[in-house]
């Protein structure tokens, strides 16, 4: 059996996915919804440091190369420039609500697939003060 791993989701962050998924049609909208009902949803201010919320940057590890790159999981506005990942793309969806040490699978631009695990959240957000960003 394959269980996903729990995943926590600011208050905030759940109304504005809400208000964009309301707008906007896209391949995976239906799994983006169905993580965001299984989310244990948190006032912003509660939210663990070391958890993905949109507009985090989080520093990933390569399994087994052990090479590391980061991102900031984005809006779709603010997506296309480099070392961001949109929440609508399949990748940034199962990011968010993941905790530093959770491993995901991530497809390659060469048609391979890696297996990555959060090494450290960058930047968030919440752990900032940041809430109404």
């Amino acid at each position: 059996m394959n269980t996903k791993p729990e995943i926590i989701l600011s208050a905030l962050d759940l109304e504005r996915l809400e208000r964009l998924l309301e707008k906007t049609q896209f391949p995976g909208k239906d799994e983006l919804e169905s993580e965001l009902e299984r989310a244990n949803v948190m006032d912003p201010k509660d939210i663990p440091g070391d958890v993905v919320t949109m507009n985090s940057t989080v520093r990933f590890r390569e399994l087994p190369d052990d090479a590391e790159f980061s991102l900031t999981l984005v809006y779709p506005k603010d997506a296309g420039q480099e070392g961001t990942v949109s929440i609508l793309a399949p990748v940034g969806a199962a990011l968010l609500g993941l905790s530093v040490g959770a491993e995901i699978e991530w497809p390659s631009p060469k048609g391979r697939t890696l297996r990555v695990r959060i090494e450290e959240i960058i930047y968030q957000p919440e752990r900032a003060g940041e809430f109404h960003r």
